[in-house]
Formats: C-alpha cells, sequence, structure tokens
C-alpha cells in the first residue's frame, strides 16, 4: 500500500496521476480536512499535524509516504527522511520543467516564470535552494494565492474562483511571462481559469514529475506491485478516520478526469 498525504483534497489531483502511472497499486489517502488550509497554520502546527498522518501510514504498514502538500513538503520533508526507512516522496513546484520550456520554446532568451503557491512555499528556504540551482533567480516571481486553497475545498470553482484570481493576475504584467507554475496541488483544480486569463502560458504542476518519481524510487527498490497481485484499491481517509463523505472525494475526482 502506498499512502498519498494531503491537507485537504489538494493532493487528489496527484493521486489521480499517480494511479494512472501505477495502477497495479493499492492507495491510502489522508486528508486532514479537520486543520486545512495548512497555510495559515504555524510551522510546529504544520509538524504535528503531518506526523500523526505518518503514524497513521506507518500503522497501516504502507511501502512509501507521498507528500501530495507543497506547504508539507517545505515544512517536513528532511525531517522525515532522516527518521524513517521506507521511501518519502514529496511534490515540489515544477520550476525546472518551466525553466527546461523556457529554453526550448523561446530559443534559450527565458521569459519569466510565475509561481503560485502558499505563503510559507514561497519564502521557504527549500523553494529558494530550488530556484537557486537553476540559476533561475533573475526569472522566477512569486504569487501567494491563499485563498485558492479555500475555494477549492469550498468546491468553488466558477465566478468567485475566476474573479480572484483575474485580480491577483492584473498586478503584473503578464505579458512578460512565459509560463505559470501551480505550486500547490489545490491549485490544478483552477487550471481551466488559469487558461482562460492567461491563454499564451504555458502551465506546469509537479503531478506528473512526482508520479514518475515514485515508479522510480519503487521500480529501483523492487516494491513495485505487479498486475494480479492484489486488487487495486483506494482508501479515502479524513484526519483519521474513514470518510463518511465518499461522495465528496468523487465529485472531486471527477473534476480532475474532465481536466485531463
Amino acid at each position: 500500500m502506498i499512502g498519498v498525504f494531503d491537507s485537504g483534497i489538494g493532493g487528489l489531483t496527484l493521486l489521480h496521476e499517480i494511479i494512472r502511472q501505477l495502477p497495479n497499486e493499492q492507495y491510502c489517502y489522508y486528508a486532514d480536512t479537520e486543520n486545512v488550509p495548512y497555510s495559515t497554520k504555524s510551522e510546529e502546527q504544520i509538524k504535528e499535524f503531518v506526523e500523526r498522518a505518518v503514524n497513521y501510514f506507518l500503522q497501516r504498514n504502507v511501502k512509501a509516504i507521498v507528500l501530495a502538500c507543497n506547504t508539507a513538503t517545505n515544512v517536513c520533508v528532511e525531517d522525515l527522511r532522516s527518521r524513517l526507512n521506507i521511501p518519502i516522496i514529496a511534490i515540489q513546484p515544477a520550476v525546472k520543467v518551466a525553466v527546461d520550456n523556457d529554453t526550448v520554446e523561446f530559443n534559450s532568451q527565458r521569459k519569466n516564470i510565475l509561481v503560485c503557491a502558499t505563503p510559507i512555499t514561497l519564502r521557504s528556504a527549500r523553494f529558494q535552494r530550488l530556484v537557486d540551482s537553476l540559476n533561475a533567480d533573475g526569472i522566477v516571481e512569486r504569487m501567494a494565492l491563499p485563498e485558492l486553497v479555500k475555494l477549492a475545498e469550498k468546491e468553488e470553482f466558477g465566478k468567485e474562483a475566476e474573479l480572484y484570481i483575474e485580480q491577483t493576475l492584473a498586478q503584473i504584467d503578464i505579458k512578460s511571462f512565459g509560463s505559470i507554475v501551480l505550486g500547490c496541488t489545490h491549485f490544478t483544480y483552477f487550471e481551466p481559469i488559469f487558461y482562460q486569463l492567461a491563454p499564451q502560458l504555458s502551465i506546469f504542476d509537479g503531478n506528473e514529475g512526482t508520479a514518475r518519481h515514485l515508479k522510480n524510487i519503487l521500480g529501483k527498490l523492487n516494491l513495485l506491485a505487479q498486475k494480479g497481485e492484489k486488487p487495486f484499491s483506494v482508501e479515502y481517509i479524513e484526519s483519521g478516520k474513514p470518510t463518511k463523505n465518499l461522495a465528496r472525494f468523487e465529485r472531486y475526482i471527477a473534476r480532475i478526469e474532465q481536466l485531463t
């Protein structure tokens, strides 16, 4: 079994991609819906919330844990990897993909990259190290969109979300950018709105790369489930307890499938 953790329903966008690449596995999706959004919490609180989820996964004897929450990744991933003897796969903003795309699409004349994420992610040392490693500090602009997490959790994907994104993008010269990086798994739900407001830009998230990394790591460790070995399954857990609202998860999954 593979454990996938998120502060709420954002990680379902990553889970969908993981299942596409690894269709023979069994999954446990843990949404910490009692404490979402993490963007308003302190780092100590986030560490406590993540520790509860990790302990739950360990009790379930998972073979790997996926942090589908960029905020949790920035606060907790190094500590978890230093203590646990199972793979900890962590999503991060797809800045490298955007930089590589700039090089190809614009003939090495790099255009600016807009990274949209939560405040904790954008101000973290981990994110800065990522930008520095790509020599991209001069072309990466950060934009915090904390309200998108709340809107996603409310299943508000219409006018309210469109107005919020439109007003935020209006604060910058969007024509100077070549791409947008959605640095929070919640933000993927709003991809159609970003395309509508900035159709000339390429849009990237970290889901495909994270799923591919998980597949590679499990393959190297000979931990990949083989076809027919066990029946495919997904369990949905909310803050340590089986969900009582499966229909809600199914609505989000249906929206994700419309995006692909």
